[in-house]
């Protein structure tokens, strides 16, 4: 697959395999946020290598971290060094231990912290909530932070951390952009130098609307992937719309985000997609 002329897909680049599923490893609260329960940073380092190692034993093609436990969460610029600090350390043992490509997602929406770890702890790409345009959230008026990021990341010498955006993000509002359609937005994503666009559900966990999948498709040549709500029994109908995606509560003990990874759900999830690679 070939974008933006001869810039070839980062998807092609990252990973070895058609429709990679990224396994998201949502991490408990960290030390200084409001939920933390007092763990060590070796328990909680130990917990995340547990989900990661499942997640590589069941077939994943890749991980992505994220600070998911540090609700309620603060503005990008709000994020303290102790959260930079703790993912850092957490995503550097990570990348030593798998065997497969590591992503990062600081929530929230801080694409120049997330890119600061990805750089010191050995990432390939990062998750943007928001990249460009702006909406509402329980954080309050969150804008993109491409053009600063895109400098950020020039600056660290870190151009090969890939830029996965989101287009249509979860959990907020989106009256400021109502004018303008999703395909638009998509292609502002896209306009503004991220790799790889996200089409997601409204909540984590939501499986994502097939028109969602199609306005964004009419609007990017980017390689489009899930951000939330694929399980075995939707991935044969929902992935053959789309070139990955990131998977996280559906491969958790019961089905919650916060439970450790389920190596069965996992491997369950595997073999529903086998056939839709082949077909590819």
């Amino acid at each position: 697959m070939q974008i933006s002329g001869s810039r070839p897909s980062a998807l092609d680049t990252i990973f070895e395999t058609k429709i990679p599923l990224i396994g998201d490893i949502h991490l408990p609260p960290l030390p200084g946020t409001p939920r933390y329960r007092g763990e060590s940073m070796a328990s909680i380092v130990d917990q995340a290598l547990r989900d990661a190692e499942a997640f590589e034993k069941g077939g994943v093609d890749g991980i992505i971290i994220e600070n998911h436990g540090d609700i309620p969460f603060l503005k990008p610029d709000e994020i303290g060094p102790e959260i930079i600090a703790a993912m850092s350390a957490i995503t550097a043992r990570i990348v030593d231990a798998a065997g497969v490509p590591i992503g990062v997602n600081l929530l929230a929406n801080a694409a120049i912290g997330a890119l600061a770890i990805a750089k010191a702890g050995g990432a390939r790409f990062i998750r943007v909530n928001q990249w460009v345009n702006a909406y509402i959230a329980n954080e309050g008026l969150v804008e993109g932070e491409s053009a600063r990021a895109l400098r950020f990341r020039k600056q660290i010498d870190a151009t090969d951390v890939a830029i996965f955006a989101d287009v249509h993000v979860k959990h907020g509002s989106h009256a400021i952009v109502a004018d303008r359609p999703v395909s638009e937005q998509a292609s502002d994503v896209e306009f503004y130098d991220a790799d790889v666009a996200i089409a997601t559900g409204n909540r984590t966990g939501d499986e994502v609307p097939e028109r969602e999948i199609s306005s964004i498709r009419e609007g990017t040549r980017l390689p489009v992937i899930a951000g939330s709500g694929i399980t075995p029994a939707n991935a044969p109908r929902v992935l053959p719309l789309l070139d990955g995606a990131i998977v996280g509560s559906s491969l958790k003990e019961g089905g919650v985000w916060w439970n450790p990874v389920e190596l069965e759900r996992v491997k369950a999830l595997v073999e529903a997609v086998k056939p839709l690679r082949e077909s590819r």
